[in-house]
């Protein structure tokens, strides 16, 4: 079943795995109430620095790209902000309108 849709924003942050505490940053948005938050490992990538980053056996997850998606509304996004920058040095931030719908399951009514 169809259930809530409306215009939110998409606030997608990107960095290098060694260079930050993700869970300090997912701790925080869940803190302050976020709508919702992801956290995605890429596989490779490479940055400014144009090193290409990638999975190798013997070093599984160091220095690969993270990448934090929170979905909520322009405002809350706009308050969060603020006091996720001490945390995001050395980051590609990115915002984005995004236009949501969520699905649920229906439930019978009597």
């Amino acid at each position: 079943m169809r259930g809530i849709e409306g215009e939110q924003v998409l606030l997608r942050l990107i960095f290098s795995e060694s260079r930050h505490r993700f869970r300090e940053i997912l701790e925080l948005l869940r803190r302050e109430g976020m709508a919702g938050t992801t956290v995605l490992k890429g596989i490779a990538g490479f940055g400014h620095d144009r090193d290409i980053h990638t999975i190798d056996i013997e070093v599984a997850s160091i220095g690969l790209p993270l990448v934090i998606e929170v979905v909520d509304t322009a405002a809350h996004i706009d308050r969060v902000l603020p006091k996720l920058e001490p945390l995001i040095t050395d980051a590609v931030v990115t915002l984005e309108r995004a236009h949501v719908i969520r699905y649920t399951k229906s439930t019978p009514t009597a």
